[in-house]
Order: C-alpha cells, then structure tokens, then sequence
C-alpha cells in the first residue's frame, strides 16, 4: 500500500442504504487496518478554505512580539498562540520545529461546559481571523461528527452513539506553520513520530510529501491527499475504547529535502474531542477472547490531562 485509502462521505449522507453501508464498510475496515483514510465530500469549500489559509499565513507572519502576546499562561496551551519549539512529542525532549494556533470549542453561557472551557482569543490585528477560524471550526466538527456516526455503525453501536460527546467536546482547531529551516536541525523534525490524543483528528493541508503514516510492518508511507481531501485518522481515545479495534496510527511530519528548507509548511488539523465526563471504557462488543480488555476506565478528561503533561503544554 503506497497511500491511505480514500473514502466519499456523499456516500454516507446519501438516501441509497447501499452507498451508506458501502461508506460504513470502507472507513471501518481502513481504520481497523491502518487507521487513516482520505475523505471526500466534506463540509469545507474552496473559499473557506483559501480564506483560510490566507488569515493563517497573515497572522504567522505577525512579528514574534505581537504573536507572543497572544500566549496564554496556565492553560495548557489550549486557546491562543504556542511558539515554536515549545510542543514535543511523548518521550522526547526535542521540540518540534512548529509554532501554532489554537481555536476552541463554541458552547451556550448556558452549557454545563461553558465553565470548563477558555474563552477563545481575538486576534485584533486581523479582523476575519476569529470569524474564518470559527466557520472552518464549525464545518469540520460537522464533518466529524458524520465520520463518527459511521464508525457507530461499523462497530455495532446506535447511529448517534458518540453525538452526545462530540456535539459539546473540547475539540481542537490548531493552524500550523512549520517555519523554513535555516540551520541543520539537531535531532528535530517538524513533528516526531505520535499518536493523537482525541477521538479523531480531521487535517487540511497533507497535499505534497511530508506526513508519513507507519503501517503494521513498521514501514513508513506517504500520506498524500488530494486538493480536495481531508486525511482523517483515529486518535487513541477511540482506540483506547474500542479495545484497539479501530488503530490508532503512529504518524509524523518530516522535514522536507534540503532544497525546499528555505520554505514554509501550513496544515490545519482539527482534533475531535470529547466532552470531558465521557467514560473511555473499553466497549463490551470490542471485547472477546481473542482480544481481552486491554485498559483499565478512566474518563477523557483525566487522560487529556495525562497526555498535555506528556507533552511539555503542562508542568506538574
């Protein structure tokens, strides 16, 4: 396999039940054998997605001292600005060769998590940055919630099983910019080899070489999407309760050859979250004799804690 297979949510959200079905049978078998796919189909148009991008490059390209105000202490990195370097991966003392932004989830004053959650950061030098941010934070949560309603299925659950979670989750949009590199990077990459925390991770802008997948052999692929394609994986908090039915894929962004270090690199992922009392207990129909429970419960908000300790975003 020389790529990621690649799937067409209109499949899903059409009336023919053998489209849906055919859907439901093609992410739950990719996610069950390598954990990633490309997907077509999604709730992002072109325009979203060029204005997007353009606001993302305007604010990296803000001076270091007005991005630095934009970073927010004693939350974890979880709304604002993250300057470069300062994100490693699990077990490594390394940063990664990025700086980045991060949007967060949207909730009612009323909302039992309205408490929990940072309020999201304006950015006053560019007035559409908030507004291009939220609209794209929105399309795909939406998108995502189809893709989970899918896998609901795949495993035997209700349709709407995970929409009570992921409707209010503490779901993450996070702009990257992996910067030129100007000097030969010691032990760095753009991003060391990983899995993601949440449920799933929805990315904008793996078009051209530089996300690699790690299959079950160990090998290292490719993960190229077309323009048009999201690349959509599993995070090890559904891996984590689907008793590792659905894989959770060792991934990484490396550096490119050294005649393109003089540029830049721009990818959005979105990373599906939970809300936070979500038990992440294994499900009993992923359980069996051939796979016996394989993690003990502990809910999402408790293992994002874990997880933000593991990567350098909180200090214990």
């Amino acid at each position: 396999m020389q790529n990621i297979p690649s799937v067409d949510l209109r499949d899903f959200l059409s009336d023919d039940p053998k489209r849906k079905q055919k859907f439901v049978n093609e992410i739950g078998s990719a996610f069950e054998e390598i954990g990633f796919v490309a997907l077509k189909g999604h709730f992002l148009n072109d325009q979203l997605v060029e204005e997007l991008y353009g606001e993302i490059r305007n604010f990296f390209a803000l001076p270091l001292e007005t991005k630095h105000g934009y970073e927010i202490p004693g939350i974890g990195g979880q709304r604002g600005y993250v300057s470069f370097g300062k994100e490693h991966a699990k077990g490594r003392k390394e940063g990664d060769l990025k700086e980045f932004w991060h949007f967060g989830q949207y909730v009612e004053k009323d909302s039992k998590y309205a408490s929990e959650y940072p309020d999201n950061v304006e950015v006053k030098e560019l007035p559409r940055f908030n507004i291009v941010g939220k609209e794209a934070y929105q399309m795909l949560e939406k998108t995502g919630i189809y893709v989970l309603r899918a896998l609901a299925l795949h495993l035997g659950l209700n349709e709407f099983y995970f929409d009570k979670y992921a409707k209010e989750g503490n779901s993450i949009l996070r702009p990257i910019h992996y910067p030129p590199i100007t000097t030969e990077p010691e032990n760095a990459i753009r991003a060391a080899a990983h899995g993601d925390i949440n449920l799933i991770t929805l990315l904008m802008g793996a078009q051209g070489r530089g996300l690699q997948v790690q299959n079950h052999d160990g090998e290292w692929i490719d993960a190229i999407a077309e323009p048009d394609e999201l690349v959509i994986n599993v995070g090890d908090m559904l891996s984590r309760h689907t008793n590792n039915k659905l894989k959770s894929t060792i991934h990484q962004v490396v550096n490119p050859p050294r005649e393109l270090w003089g540029t830049s690199r721009y990818s959005v992922p979105f990373f599906m979250h939970p809300v936070s009392d979500m038990k992440l207990d294994c499900l009993e129909n992923c359980i069996d004799a051939e796979n016996p429970k394989k993690f003990e419960a502990i809910t999402a908000g408790e293992y994002l804690y874990e997880r933000l300790v593991d990567l350098g975003l909180i200090k214990k």
